[in-house]
């Protein structure tokens, strides 16, 4: 039991650092192009890379874990990472730095899904909610304090790189104290088509719990990424934008642990029904009050709160919905379905509706996804878990 533990915080600790390595990538590069007279339309199409990555390798990842267990995965994820962020300083130009993060975008999906399919299939059911949450918990302290390297550019462009990746590499090293183990083995994962028919049918068992990531992933791409473009057409104050942007990062620190708790003790489908309806409730009440800080701030608290565990909850329920042998498989259509929301809904459905729907507020698009997944999950998710019992 004492091994299990070890061996959970260190996986834990792992994802911080790699959150904290993406959440400083991205202000991080983005302030250091934008000085270099880089426009910004090919800034924020740099920042698409990690994305690009994950959606790359995702289709290839199953095998070599089934074959070679976690720990080999996690090395090779975490040492890519390493690797990548030390030779930012190399070479400053614009491709060289897009393949970097493609490939750390890579090296961090093989860190995630390994890391995220252990403590799923290790966790027993009654800590499930709990385990997964603290595993989201980590990633997002971590991402939140990536940002703060950013001034260190100012001493050197450098630094902030040499850091992260010294963190990242101290973080490695305790991979390799632990024991391989191996995901349930009743699945014949030679090939691509393989894959794919894997891919069937854990989307079969758990395609509701797959709307889960997605959904963050758009929450997430719509609020950094489309929520300032509306802000500034609507004269709201940008410095406002960037506060509100942070209480609804610290809402979803401050509730992650507490909910996925609650799920474990009151159903995971219950508790995501109440945190998607008051989700839906709290960026209805935005709207509202959108030219008042005082009331975005409010809005974007209470937002964060219920909403922003939902990727972790949506990884809890898809555990309990997909057959232990399926749970690699179901961990990968998450990270794809965190992906699709965050690289592709996400901005081109906020993008369409800022230029198509100007005289309505932005967070009605917000708050109809939180409502249509309410609602699905409220028809759906009973019905396949009687089918599963």
């Amino acid at each position: 039991m004492k091994k299990i533990n070890v061996r959970f915080w260190i996986l834990v600790s792992i994802v911080a650092i790699s959150g904290f390595s993406q959440g400083m990538l991205l202000p991080l590069i983005a302030v250091i192009f934008e000085k270099s007279g880089v426009s910004s339309s090919l800034n924020g199409f740099n920042a698409t890379a990690l994305y690009i990555g994950i959606l790359l390798v995702s289709p290839f990842m199953e095998m070599p874990l089934r074959k070679y267990g976690y720990k080999p995965v996690i090395i090779w994820g975490g040492g890519l990472v390493v690797i990548s962020l030390a030779l930012f300083p190399l070479w400053k130009t614009y491709w060289f730095w897009f393949l970097l993060r493609l490939l750390i975008g890579i090296g961090d999906h093989s860190l995630h899904f390994a890391t995220q399919t252990w403590i799923t299939s290790s966790s027993p059911a009654e800590k499930r909610g709990r385990n997964i949450s603290l595993y989201g918990l980590f990633f997002g302290i971590g991402f939140a304090a990536g940002p703060l390297m950013t001034p260190l550019v100012t001493i050197n462009q450098s630094l902030p790189f040499i850091v992260s990746s010294i963190l990242c590499l101290i973080g490695w090293g305790f991979v390799f104290t632990l024991n391989n183990e191996f995901p349930e083995q009743n699945a014949n994962i030679n090939s691509f088509l393989a894959t794919i028919k894997q891919f069937k049918q854990a989307f079969k068992f758990g395609w509701v719990a797959f709307l889960l990531p997605f959904t963050y992933g758009f929450l997430e791409s719509c609020l950094n990424g489309s929520f300032p473009v509306y802000a500034l057409r609507t004269n709201i104050n940008v410095s406002s934008v960037s506060v509100v942007l942070s209480v609804f990062a610290v809402g979803s620190i401050i509730t992650q642990l507490p909910l996925g708790m609650l799920s474990d003790q009151y159903g995971r489908r219950n508790v995501l029904m109440t945190v998607l309806m008051l989700g839906f409730l709290s960026f209805t009440m935005a709207s509202f009050v959108e030219h008042s800080f005082i009331g975005l701030f409010i809005a974007f608290l209470f937002s964060g709160m219920l909403v922003g565990s939902t990727f972790s909850l949506g990884i809890s329920f898809m555990t309990d919905l997909v057959p232990r042998y399926l749970l690699p498989t179901g961990n990968l259509l998450c990270g794809i379905s965190y992906s699709i929301g965050s690289l592709i809904s996400g901005p081109i459905i906020g993008g369409l509706f800022i230029k198509f729907f100007q005289n309505v507020s932005f967070f009605y698009i917000i708050s109809t996804i939180l409502l249509a997944v309410s609602f699905i999950l409220f028809t759906f998710a009973k019905r396949i878990q009687k089918r599963l019992e």
